[in-house]
């Protein structure tokens, strides 16, 4: 929940000259309420509501908090936004990545097909937006710890008929180093059992849409500055890379939290090591 300040007050109708002035009326904060801040004109929907208050987000994605309480309008009449009642947790009809849950899911021995990722950060996102769809499929997701073994691995891992091998890079663009060591890692093994796809993001961070962390876009970072700190630095974010990922990948919640580019690569690898006859 993001910080507000309340230097005035919040029941702006109070000071109308109007004795029969509208009385708000108390409205809980779902999520996808449309609402206005009377005293900004700030118009969005609820994304968030907790003790402290509510989080609105407007269609163009920036987001701002307020306090509960008067001080709103839906459809041009004053309402008191209040918290809504909790109720037994219904059972979700989705999972973050956006595909229907397995219930009662039980363990499954896990394929020899592989997915391999670059790093720490990438492994914990792909977890978490695809967890339960790779617990599902028996898929197993290691990290590379760096693309420049790249080769080694790939022979180590032997591909072939049932032992698919799937690798996502990251900054794999036209010309880039990533491109090129794919490009050699591949010519001996071929493509038939070995998939090398990247998306274009000098790191995994970038491929959390801005407007969840509440920022317009990701900075750019000048050359020879190291991406992460130049990052931090021009966010005025003064905490060490591995405190600013917690706070990245705890704003991250559902498939829609990220760019497009990352969950079309994603989703092409599973399908790649999943595909029938690899189990």
């Amino acid at each position: 929940m993001q910080r507000f300040s309340d230097r005035y007050g919040r029941d702006v109708l109070s000071a109308s000259p109007h004795p029969k002035r509208p009385k708000s009326v108390e409205t809980p904060a779902e999520p996808g309420l449309v609402v206005e801040d009377v005293e900004t004109g700030f118009c969005g929907a609820v994304v968030e509501c907790d003790k402290h208050g509510v989080t609105l987000e407007d269609r163009h994605g920036k987001r701002r908090a307020f306090p509960l309480g008067p001080g709103f309008w839906i459809d041009g009449k004053p309402v008191a936004l209040v918290r809504p009642r909790t109720s037994a947790p219904a059972a979700p009809t989705r999972t973050a990545s956006g595909s229907r849950p397995v219930q009662k899911l039980r363990a499954r021995t896990a394929r020899e097909s592989r997915v391999y990722v670059e790093g720490k950060h990438d492994a914990e996102l792909v977890e978490k937006i695809w967890g339960h769809d790779l617990r599902v499929e028996g898929v197993v997701v290691e990290e590379l710890g760096g693309a420049d073994d790249l080769e080694e691995i790939i022979r180590e891992f032997e591909p072939g008929p049932g032992r698919r091998l799937g690798v996502l890079l990251d900054h794999m663009v036209d010309g880039s180093k990533e491109a090129r060591i794919a490009e050699r890692a591949t010519a001996g093994v071929g493509t038939d059992h070995v998939l090398i796809i990247g998306h274009p993001y000098v790191d995994v961070w970038q491929a959390v849409r801005p407007s969840v962390l509440g920022i317009d876009r990701w900075p750019d970072v000048p050359r020879g500055v190291p991406w992460k700190e130049g990052v931090l630095t021009a966010l005025g974010w003064k905490v060490q890379p591995y405190e600013a990922w917690r706070r990245i990948l705890g704003s991250v919640s559902t498939y829609t939290d990220l760019e497009p580019a990352f969950l079309g690569r994603v989703e092409e690898l599973i399908d790649f090591v999943t595909a029938p006859g690899t189990s």
